[in-house]
């Protein structure tokens, strides 16, 4: 893994949240403009396609598979992600994912907001992610 942080993500962020919404499935249903700012892609280019579109090769499936347990059980997922931009540099977020339900109360999709992470935060959760991808080979 290179350098943790190679863009300045408080000048990206500028103090707004990156907001996307997704169905069941993880496909992006709804992206703010912050996150297609930050992501290099265009609303058009992401909603319809899966979440994954932005998954830095970085991160371990491990992180995922947790994420998925935690929101499928209608609570809210709190971690770090290592985001790939369209052109191919990357971003760390700090991420809250939160089931969306309807009227009566059926989980309809997703909900994640997202702020920059803190180096701090972001040089541990590196080492930690090293040492998952490791046991995943």
């Amino acid at each position: 893994m290179d350098r943790p942080y190679p863009v300045d993500e408080e000048y990206f962020f500028d103090g707004r949240a990156i907001v996307s919404e997704t169905d069941l499935k993880g496909v992006i249903t709804f992206a703010n403009r912050r996150f297609c700012e930050i992501s290099g892609y265009s609303a058009k280019e992401l909603v319809g396609e899966a979440h994954n579109i932005i998954r830095h090769p970085d991160m371990p499936k491990a992180a995922f598979a947790q994420l998925w347990k935690t929101i499928l059980s209608g609570t809210i997922w709190h971690g770090l992600v290592k985001n790939l931009r369209k052109d191919g540099k990357y971003y760390w977020v700090d991420t809250e994912v939160s089931p969306i339900y309807d009227t009566d109360g059926t989980v309809k999709g997703y909900m994640a907001a997202r702020k920059p992470a803190s180096r701090r935060n972001i040089e541990e959760t590196v080492l930690l992610y090293q040492e998952m991808i490791a046991k995943e080979s």
